[in-house]
């Protein structure tokens, strides 16, 4: 199967578009997207490899599905579209950021300035049914999505920042060598997880700035 994905993480990847699941998985969107509003538009379904490559990656962040509101999801997990209004996750995102390293809380929403420094925003399922939250899981994307997280561990050569947030993003961990790759994990972002001290105050920014000056390997501007 032929899929339109950035060049370095085609050639990882070729041999998983062509397993029978990948198929149906396929065959699945596209009737999705044909008899329903699906997000994010067809076009940035793989927009979190298209903005960062794998030869760039040095930070990976792990959701769970795309937002399901009307012109929220654009393809890199927690980002919205400029001039969208920040969701509940990706404000106390902003909040720990200020705490943290002290950098002003921004207007935009979009993460793709995280993506075009190396940092690959993964959802482990990469589409959704508008207004219908978990509606595409289970259907063949976290069975790819595991297979980049492997790809990742056991391809790069330098060590990756896996950040793992909430009780779903830390089951990805068994996947990952690490002792080779760095894990840290917190709670949610969502007010339900934060409000209940298991999210603000993990600085998990500044630590992995620290970690990858420790491997001499530029910096994020969060």
């Amino acid at each position: 199967m032929n899929v339109a994905i950035e060049t370095s993480w085609k050639i990882y990847l070729e041999e998983e578009f062509s397993r029978p699941y990948f198929g149906q998985l396929a065959e699945f969107v596209r009737n999705e997207y044909r008899n329903y509003t699906c997000y994010p538009p067809g076009g940035l379904i793989f927009n979190a490899f298209n903005q960062c490559p794998f030869s760039d990656t040095k930070v990976v962040i792990i959701g769970q599905d795309p937002y399901h509101g009307n012109g929220q999801a654009n393809g890199l997990c927690f980002s919205v579209n400029e001039g969208v209004t920040h969701p509940p996750s990706l404000i106390n995102i902003f909040k720990e950021i200020e705490s943290d390293l002290g950098l002003p809380y921004p207007k935009s929403g979009n993460l793709l300035r995280w993506a075009n420094q190396g940092v690959l925003l993964l959802n482990a399922t990469l589409t959704v049914r508008a207004n219908q939250a978990g509606s595409h899981h289970n259907k063949g994307w976290e069975t790819f999505t595991d297979t980049v997280i492997k790809t990742i561990s056991e391809q790069k050569q330098e060590p990756v920042v896996f950040l793992l947030w909430g009780g779903y993003a830390k089951k990805k961990q068994s996947l990952i060598n690490t002792a080779k790759h760095h894990v840290l994990t917190a709670g949610h972002p969502s007010p339900l997880s934060a409000n209940r001290g298991y999210w603000f105050g993990n600085r998990h920014f500044s630590k992995t700035n620290s970690l990858l000056e420790q491997a001499s390997l530029p910096t994020i501007l969060w």
